[in-house]
């Protein structure tokens, strides 16, 4: 009964009201009120999706980026859905200084084309292995497109309160088959804790109505993770080709947690973003 539900909640089968999905990380921390000041470069946001956190999700890809001067921010994404997610990650945004070059993986990336939708400062949109819905999209609708996805057979819903008493669904990826599906290239001892520390994301973010596409007035880039067993490689490419991204890059054997498994392949493009949008 659980799988039938799963499949008929969850799992886009060919109409725009079913859904399937993956997305990626967060951080229960709260989102920062001032950012570090660099005259010369902008701040990088790095925004994550679903099953984990931004410490674990960023923290190599952050390392990286101070080295080489740049102010980052990795704010926590509440995961209840594009409603609240985006209006979120647009106060966050607004409480940034100056230019940002704002990335975003897998669910993060619907939730950055919601929120930087008329923000002036944000200069550059990096989508990290992800979803890049068009205005009247669904993440679901969007993951029907192609096949080869794992996320479907590896999603264990859990039902929650909603505060006015109705029932929601939490989804979570079963221990099972969390590596093959969302880490794949990285080893079994980080995989396990990974997915022990996993926070679930409401499954109403695969039926959310994207309002705004911001790829469609700032310029993007995007990486695409070539063995990624959550978002196909192939709605990857046809995304960031619809989205006229300057710049493409493939990460071959790369799983879907690639900002961990490849974080200078990560780092390099956020870079390019920066030069590309500076020249």
């Amino acid at each position: 009964m659980r799988k039938k539900v799963v499949r008929q909640g969850i799992v886009a089968a060919g109409t725009a009201g079913a859904a399937a999905a993956v997305l990626l990380t967060t951080s229960a921390s709260a989102a920062p009120t001032s950012t570090p000041k660099d005259a010369a470069k902008p701040t990088v946001v790095l925004v994550h999706g679903g099953f984990a956190d931004a410490s674990a999700s960023w923290n190599d890809v952050i390392k990286q980026l101070q080295k080489e001067g740049y102010p980052v921010v990795a704010p926590a994404n509440p995961l209840r859905g594009l409603p609240t997610d985006a209006p979120y990650l647009a106060s966050v945004l607004k409480s940034v200084k100056g230019p940002v070059i704002l990335a975003g993986h897998s669910y993060g990336g619907a939730v950055i084309t919601n929120a930087a939708a008329g923000n002036p400062n944000v200069k550059a949109l990096v989508y990290v292995a992800a979803f890049v819905p068009d205005k009247g999209e669904q993440v679901g609708e969007l993951l029907g497109k192609y096949p080869g996805s794992e996320i479907p057979d590896a999603v264990d819903p859990v039902p929650f309160p909603n505060p006015d008493g109705s029932t929601g669904s939490d989804l979570y990826l079963k221990a099972g088959k969390f590596r093959s599906a969302f880490a794949g290239d990285l080893p079994v001892s980080v995989t396990n804790v990974m997915q022990a520390a996993q926070r679930p994301f409401s499954a109403s973010s695969l039926t959310d109505v994207t309002q705004a596409a911001a790829w469609r007035t700032i310029p993007s880039w995007g990486l695409v993770a070539t063995s990624d067993k959550a978002i196909p490689p192939a709605l990857q490419r046809f995304e960031y080709q619809r989205a006229h991204a300057r710049g493409t890059v493939e990460v071959r054997g790369a799983s879907h947690s690639v900002m961990i498994s490849h974080p200078e392949a990560v780092t390099k493009l956020i870079e390019r973003a920066d030069r590309g949008t500076r020249r």
